[in-house]
């Protein structure tokens, strides 16, 4: 059971973006008077993407002209999360990578070479890349076969766009490759995992009975508050309807209509 009797109560927050502070290019309505709510009862709070293909500033700086003051240091991203689990347990290792250049950009800055040749690849990393195709399908799979290690960033599939199409994700690219190779993945390193909430708590200084996770996702957000001992707030401006939520096995500590109600 969460600490908090009641959502506005826990001292810090770990905030989704898309589908919780705004949808796309457009603030979710009062969503900037909530945080600033919670900021000035003294909560803390760290705002969390598993979209790899723009930059922890880059969400900093949206998030602030909507309204919602941040700082790069404020976000915590997949691409984040993953390279600080190679920087731990592959340090040294040469990586393939197949993502975009945010992910390149956080690789290389924490010292990574990043390699062409797939028989030279000690660690293949996947994540989103909009520009994935059957060369890059066929890298993956020679470098797999050849004894890279096979890591990710985020697990989630892309919500559908309002007119049903759906864009290429991590979760389709993994599951080519798993199914071309019989390999599994061996580390997802955005939400829902542990790696992800472990940083989140690291940038609160707090313990995580103290903590709630809001999200819109049942999938990564309740599942990542589930894996890191954190409440759960539910909000059903995203990717969750009332009718995924009946229907669903993981059921949140909170539901809400929007984060406008934690103001």
């Amino acid at each position: 059971m969460p600490l908090a009797a009641n959502p506005r109560d826990f001292d810090g927050y770990l905030l989704d973006l898309d589908g919780t502070l705004y949808l796309g290019p457009d603030l979710i309505p009062g969503a900037d008077r909530a945080l600033a709510s919670l900021r000035a009862r003294g909560a803390r709070v760290v705002f969390l993407s598993n979209k790899p293909i723009a930059t922890r500033r880059s969400y900093a700086r949206k998030l602030t002209a909507l309204g919602i003051p941040a700082a790069e240091k404020d976000v915590v991203n997949s691409n984040l999360a993953l390279t600080r689990y190679l920087s731990r347990e592959h340090r040294g290792a040469r990586l393939g990578v197949i993502g975009e250049q945010p992910l390149l950009d956080d690789l290389l800055g924490a010292g990574f070479e990043v390699v062409d040749d797939p028989v030279q690849v000690d660690v293949l990393v996947v994540s989103w890349d909009r520009q994935f195709n059957y060369e890059k399908l066929c890298f993956g799979h020679d470098a797999l076969r050849a004894g890279a290690r096979f890591v990710a960033t985020n697990p989630d599939r892309v919500c559908p766009m309002p007119e049903g199409v759906m864009l290429p994700d991590c979760a389709s690219m993994v599951g080519a490759l798993e199914g071309a190779t019989g390999r599994r993945v061996e580390v997802w390193a955005g939400k829902p995992s542990r790696l992800m909430g472990e940083m989140a708590l690291e940038r609160l200084g707090l313990p995580a009975e103290r903590c709630a996770m809001v999200g819109d996702r049942l999938d990564t957000d309740m599942v990542l508050a589930r894996n890191n001992g954190l409440a759960s707030i539910l909000v059903l401006t995203g990717c969750t309807d009332r009718a995924a939520l009946a229907a669903s096995e993981q059921k949140p500590d909170f539901v809400l209509e929007s984060v406008a109600e934690l103001g």
